[in-house]
C-alpha cells in the first residue's frame, strides 16, 4: 500500500527497539472474542474498473424517498454552485487559520459568515461556528452560567417543547458540571410553553431561560412574554432557532424589550446536504455585554500600519492559546467548510432568496396540512401557529405507519412516541421548499392507506 511510508525492515527495527516481536501483541489487551479474525471475504486485490462497477452497484440499491421528515435536519434544496465552489482547492483544504498572514483567505470567508449570521440573528457578535446545534445549546448553557454572574446561580429552564436531543446532549455536557436543567411544560393543546407557566419561578435564582423558535413540534413560541419574563428574574434569554425561518419570523435579538442574550442552533438548513445525519455545523451569536464568555474563535477586520484591510483572530478563548482554566474551549475545527459551504449558500441566495425559501417552505406545510387533515383517521395536534412542521395525530400507531409510507418510498414524518408519550400516536411532519403539489397528494394518499393498514395490524 504506497501511503504507508514504512518498509518491513522499518517495522522490524520499531518492534525491536521497544522489545515486541510482532504487531499484534500491541493489542493484546484487546479479548479475543472482540476480534474480527480473518476478512476472509475481503478479495487479494481488485482493478480500479472491477471495483467502481461493485461500488456503482451498491449505490444503486439506495432509494431516492420523498422526505416530509424534518425534526432538526432539512431537506432544502441546494444550488449546485455550493458545493463546486466549496470543494475547490483552496478552500476543501484550508485548515484551523492560527498563522493570520498565510490565512487570510479563511479569515476573510469566516468574517463574512459571522457577520452573515448577526444579520439574520439580529446579534451583535458571532463566533466561528461549534460542532452542531445540540452541542451549541451545550455551550449556550455553560456561557449563560458563566457570564449571569449576578443570578448566583446554576438553573436553566428548558421548556420540553425543545429538541429533545439538544436537551438530552446538553443534560449530559453540564451536567457533571453542577448545572440543573429544569424542565418546563407546555400546553397540551397550543403546543408552546404559556408565559403564566413561569409564575412558580417568580423571584427564584436563574440564570438562563431557553426558548426555542419555532419549537420542537413547528410552533411559535410566544418569545417576546418569554424574554421579558426572564430579563424580569435577572436571568439571560438563550434562543435556538432555525436560521431560515430568521429570514421571515421576529429574529431573537429583537425579543421582547431588550432582545436574547445568546442565540445559537444548527447550521444544516444553510446549504449543508442530509448526509446521513452530518457533518452539520453549530451556530452561535450574542449580545456585546457578554461576548468575553463565547466558546470557540471571533474573527475581525482591521487595517495594518499602511492602512490596508486585513483579518485577524480577534478573540481566541481556547485552551490552546490561555490557561486552560480560563478557557472557553468547544469542538469546532472540523466544521469550517460546512462553514465554507453555508457562506456561499447565503451569499448566492441574498436576503431575498432566504425569504424566498422561507415563504415557500411555510405556504408548501400549509397545504401538506390541510391535505393530512383530510384523510380518515389523522388530525392536527396543536392549534398553534406553525412555519413549516406540525404534529399529527394518528389512529393507527405511528411506527408501522411510518414503516408502511417507507415501504412507498416516502419519509412520513417523525415518530413522536418515545420522546412525547403523552401525545399517544403522533408524527411531526415537515415540508420544505422541494416538496410539490404531486407529492404532497401522494403522501396524503399513501398515508391514509397506510394508516388503516396499521389499524388492522
Amino acid at each position: 500500500m504506497p501511503f504507508i511510508p514504512h518498509t518491513e525492515d522499518d517495522v522490524r527495527d520499531m518492534l525491536s527497539t521497544i522489545g515486541v516481536s510482532e504487531l499484534s501483541a500491541l493489542f493484546d489487551e484487546i479479548p479475543a472474542s472482540l476480534r474480527s479474525g480473518e476478512l476472509n471475504r475481503v478479495p487479494a486485490q481488485v482493478g480500479e474498473m472491477d471495483i467502481a462497477r461493485v461500488m456503482r452497484g451498491r449505490a444503486a440499491r439506495d432509494t431516492q424517498p420523498v422526505c416530509f421528515l424534518g425534526a432538526g435536519a432539512y431537506d432544502h434544496h441546494i444550488p449546485a454552485a455550493v458545493w463546486e465552489i466549496t470543494t475547490r482547492g483552496e478552500y476543501y483544504s484550508a485548515y484551523t487559520p492560527y498563522q493570520a498572514e498565510a490565512s487570510q483567505g479563511t479569515l476573510q470567508l469566516i468574517y463574512e459568515y459571522q457577520s452573515m449570521i448577526c444579520g439574520l440573528t439580529a446579534m451583535d457578535v458571532s463566533n466561528a461556528s461549534l460542532y452542531d446545534g445540540a452541542s451549541a445549546l451545550a455551550e449556550a448553557v455553560l456561557m449563560a452560567v458563566r457570564a449571569n454572574r449576578r443570578a448566583r446561580s446554576r438553573r436553566i429552564l428548558v421548556p420540553r417543547s425543545v429538541h429533545p436531543a439538544y436537551r438530552r446532549v446538553a443534560q449530559t455536557i453540564v451536567a457533571n458540571q453542577g448545572i440543573e436543567l429544569v424542565e418546563v411544560d407546555y400546553d397540551r393543546s397550543d403546543g408552546h410553553v404559556k408565559p403564566e407557566t413561569l409564575a412558580k419561578w417568580d423571584g427564584e435564582p436563574i440564570a438562563a431561560v431557553v426558548v426555542q423558535q419555532p419549537n420542537f413540534f413547528g410552533v411559535f413560541e410566544p418569545v417576546d412574554e418569554l424574554a421579558d419574563w426572564a430579563h424580569r428574574q435577572g436571568a439571560l434569554v438563550i434562543g435556538v432557532v432555525n436560521p431560515v425561518s430568521l429570514a421571515i419570523v421576529t429574529p431573537p435579538g429583537e425579543w421582547g424589550e431588550k432582545g436574547a442574550d445568546i442565540a445559537c442552533g444548527d447550521g444544516q438548513p444553510l446549504g449543508i446536504p442530509l448526509s446521513s445525519g452530518g457533518p452539520y455545523f453549530g451556530f452561535m451569536a450574542c449580545r456585546e455585554g457578554v461576548v468575553r464568555q463565547m466558546p470557540g474563535r471571533i474573527v475581525g477586520r482591521t487595517v495594518d500600519l499602511e492602512g490596508r484591510e486585513g483579518y485577524t483572530l480577534t478573540l481566541q478563548p481556547r485552551e490552546q492559546h490561555i490557561r486552560r482554566s480560563k478557557a472557553t474551549s468547544n469542538i469546532c475545527t472540523n466544521q469550517g467548510l460546512m462553514v465554507t459551504a453555508a457562506t456561499i449558500h447565503m451569499a448566492l441566495l441574498g436576503a431575498e432568496g432566504l425569504e424566498r425559501v422561507a415563504l415557500a417552505s411555510h405556504a408548501n406545510a400549509r397545504r401538506l396540512i390541510e391535505r393530512l387533515e383530510a384523510v380518515d383517521g389523522v388530525a392536527t395536534a396543536f392549534s398553534g401557529n406553525t412555519f413549516h412542521e406540525a404534529v399529527i395525530r394518528l389512529e393507527s400507531p405511528a411506527a408501522l405507519v411510518v414503516e408502511r409510507l417507507a415501504k412507498k418510498g416516502i419519509l412520513g414524518g417523525y415518530d413522536l412516541s418515545n420522546d412525547y408519550p403523552e401525545l399517544g400516536s403522533a408524527l411531526l411532519v415537515c415540508a420544505t421548499e422541494k416538496r410539490t403539489d404531486e407529492e404532497i397528494e401522494a403522501f396524503g394518499g399513501a398515508l391514509g392507506g397506510a394508516v388503516r393498514t396499521a389499524k388492522r395490524a
